[in-house]
C-alpha cells in the first residue's frame, strides 16, 4: 500500500455528505478523520444541504483541489455525479449508501435487515400490534426500512395494517414529535413503535410524555442508530446500533486500497446489533 501511495500528489482526500450537523454524520467523519491521519492524509469535507444542491458544485471544487480520492455518504449516486467522477478518474467509495446502477466500492449496514431485526426484538417481547414511522422517500435510509418492517410482520404471520404505518418526510426529532401523534390518532391500539432514526425515536418519547403516554408502560419505542442521544433521553432509548465510527474508518481504508492497488476493492456490509436499554417492555401476548 506505502509503495502504491509514494506518487500520489496531494495526500488529501474529499468527502461529500449531505449535513454535518448532527450525531450520525460526526461518527462518520471521525472514523474517516481518524483513519485519513493514521495513513498520513488530509480531509476535505464538503456538505451538499438537502437534496444534493451543492454536489456538483462541490465535486468541481475538489477536482480543482486534486484529492487523491472521494468519499461519498448517504446520499444516492445519480448518473450526473458518476459521470463527472468517472470523467475526472477519481477514484470513489460509497459509505452509508450504495448504487445497484454503478459499479462502486461501498461501506452500509443492511436497512432491511436491520429493521427487521428491531421487528422481530419487538414480536419477541409479545408485541404484535406494532406501528412504524417510516419513510418512502429516501431510496438509501428509508426505502429498504420500511421494507424490513413489512418483511418480518410477514415472517411471523402478523397481517401488515397500513394505518400503523406513517411516512415522515426526515429523520428529525421534529419529525417524530408530529408523526407520533398521527400515528396515535390512526392505531391507538399499537403497543410498540419502530423509528427510522433516534432522533425520530426520542421525538416520540417527548410526544408520548405531552400526550400522557408512558413508555415502556403503555407503549415500546426502538429507534435506529444508536447515538448518544439514545443514552441520554429519559427513559433511555433502546436502539438498533450501526457502528458509525468504524463504517467510516473502513471507507477510509477501502479508499487508500483502491488509490493503493487502482483496481475494485469488496464491498463491505457491517454487522448491526440491539442495544437495549429502558423503552421496551415485554408484555404478554394475547392472540
Amino acid at each position: 500500500m506505502a509503495r502504491g501511495l509514494i506518487n500520489r500528489r496531494t495526500h488529501t482526500i474529499g468527502v461529500i455528505l449531505p449535513h454535518f450537523l448532527n450525531s450520525y454524520a460526526t461518527q462518520l467523519l471521525n472514523g474517516i478523520e481518524k483513519k485519513a491521519h493514521e495513513l498520513g492524509s488530509s480531509v476535505i469535507f464538503c456538505q451538499t444541504e438537502s437534496f444534493g444542491i451543492k454536489t456538483m458544485k462541490y465535486l468541481q471544487v475538489l477536482n480543482e483541489k486534486r484529492v487523491d480520492g472521494l468519499i461519498f455518504i448517504s446520499s444516492v449516486l445519480e448518473k450526473e455525479y458518476y459521470e463527472y467522477i468517472e470523467k475526472i478518474e477519481m477514484p470513489l467509495v460509497l459509505l452509508s449508501t450504495k448504487s445497484d446502477q454503478f459499479k462502486v466500492p461501498y461501506i452500509e449496514v443492511d436497512g432491511k435487515a436491520a429493521i427487521y431485526s428491531a421487528v422481530q426484538y419487538l414480536i419477541e417481547k409479545g408485541h404484535r400490534k406494532i406501528g412504524m414511522i417510516g419513510n418512502k422517500e429516501d431510496p438509501i435510509a428509508g426505502v429498504p426500512r420500511v421494507k424490513g418492517y413489512k418483511a418480518a410482520l410477514k415472517a411471523y404471520n402478523i397481517p401488515f395494517e397500513s394505518n400503523r404505518l406513517t411516512y415522515s418526510r426526515g429523520f428529525s426529532y421534529e419529525d417524530g414529535v408530529k408523526h407520533f401523534q398521527i400515528l396515535m390518532k390512526k392505531a391507538p391500539d399499537i403497543t410498540a413503535v419502530v423509528t427510522i432514526s433516534d432522533e425520530v425515536g426520542v421525538g416520540v418519547l417527548t410526544a408520548a410524555h405531552k400526550m400522557g403516554i408512558k413508555v415502556p408502560d403503555d407503549i415500546s419505542v426502538i429507534g435506529y442508530d444508536n447515538l448518544s442521544i439514545a443514552e441520554m433521553s429519559i427513559p433511555k432509548l433502546t436502539s438498533v446500533a450501526q457502528p458509525l465510527e468504524r463504517m467510516g474508518e473502513k471507507a477510509a481504508e477501502k479508499l487508500f486500497e483502491v488509490l493503493a492497488t487502482e483496481s475494485p476493492v469488496d464491498n463491505c456490509i457491517m454487522p448491526h446489533e440491539i442495544i437495549e436499554r429502558e423503552s421496551v417492555r415485554t408484555i404478554k401476548y394475547e392472540a
